[in-house]
């Protein structure tokens, strides 16, 4: 047995409960009143979301029933980046939400100040868009994950690979 113990911080978004939820969202949609004759809808492009609908008002209708069906199936809403309203043809409006996957490298930089600062026997690394914590005591590790999970950080963790 190693006498190093390790785990990884990743920031990943499951894209198929992602999909479900714009699925929900799309179904209550179509079936509430108050969007009767509205040319509201949610379409998932790679790693952005594009809602139009017919005003600034139902945009944000949309936006809301969005949100909760992405709670309600455990989704974050840290790794949703909204960009500005702006005019789409035929009178509607158009919302561009980007889908954050990984950790920046600002906010990795920021992780590490965090685990050095803590004083805890642990060192980290970046690697790529996740960062590796190695430990010789599983108990600094489980620090380590506690203390992040009490940061506010603009960005959800998970933390993977423990051994």
């Amino acid at each position: 047995m190693s006498s190093e113990n390790s785990f990884d911080i990743v920031s990943k978004l499951d894209m198929q409960e992602m999909n479900n939820a714009i699925n929900q969202a799309e179904k209550e949609i179509a079936t509430r009143f108050d969007f009767k004759g509205s040319k509201s809808s949610i379409t998932l492009d790679k790693e952005e979301l594009v809602v139009v609908s017919d005003d600034d008002f139902k945009l944000q209708n949309v936006l809301d029933i969005l949100q909760s069906k992405m709670a309600k199936r455990g989704i974050s809403l840290k790794n949703l980046e909204y960009g500005k309203v702006e005019g789409a043809s035929s009178g509607t409006v158009r919302q561009r939400i980007k889908v954050k996957q990984g950790v920046d490298q600002d906010n990795a930089k920021k992780i590490n100040i965090m685990i050095r600062d803590s004083k805890l026997k642990v060192k980290s690394q970046i690697q790529g868009d996740q960062i590796r914590v190695t430990g010789k005591s599983k108990d600094d590790l489980q620090a380590v994950m506690a203390m992040l999970r009490k940061a506010d950080l603009p960005l959800d963790l998970q933390f993977i690979n423990f051994r």
